[in-house]
């Protein structure tokens, strides 16, 4: 049960997943801020009202505190969502796609995407720091003290 779940964990997939909520939570706050401090207050001034929440709304029925409808309140969450998928599509689908043809393009003209002479795998790697750190750990010459962490 825990290998399946580490396999899930360590894809990919997951990570950018990850990474694109951390992203969007912090954007939202941008684009909610400038909804909230720009937009809504220049649809609230053409209607005439202090914020647009108040703007166009419809009461329900007649007397004291009735029920209404905010479509001010909903034209605000659209102008929100609007903003926000324009951002996502202008900077992250349209360069991820133009990226894609263009790999593509190249793919199907034959141009290799990266040419490595020799390929360094993590055991060559480690191997050659194990070599390393042999090579220098000489062992202290005779009459020469030892490294000691004793004050």
């Amino acid at each position: 049960m825990f290998k399946g779940f580490k396999e899930f964990i360590m894809r990919g997939n997951v990570i950018d997943l990850a990474v694109a909520v951390v992203i969007g939570a912090a954007f939202t706050a941008v684009v909610t801020a400038l909804v909230t401090n720009i937009f809504n207050p220049l649809i609230a001034a053409i209607f005439n009202v202090e914020t647009l929440s108040t703007a166009m709304t419809i009461p329900l029925r007649s007397g004291e505190n009735p029920p209404v409808l905010a479509l001010g309140a909903v034209l605000a969450a659209l102008i929100n969502f609007v903003l926000i998928a324009a951002v996502v599509y202008f900077v992250f689908v349209l360069p991820i796609n133009r990226l894609k043809k263009a790999q593509a393009r190249r793919r199907d003209e034959g141009v290799p995407a990266a040419v490595v002479d020799d390929p360094t795998t993590e055991l060559d790697m480690l191997t050659e720091i194990r070599d390393l750190l042999a090579k220098n750990a000489i062992a202290p010459a005779q009459g020469t003290p030892a490294l000691s962490t004793k004050h």
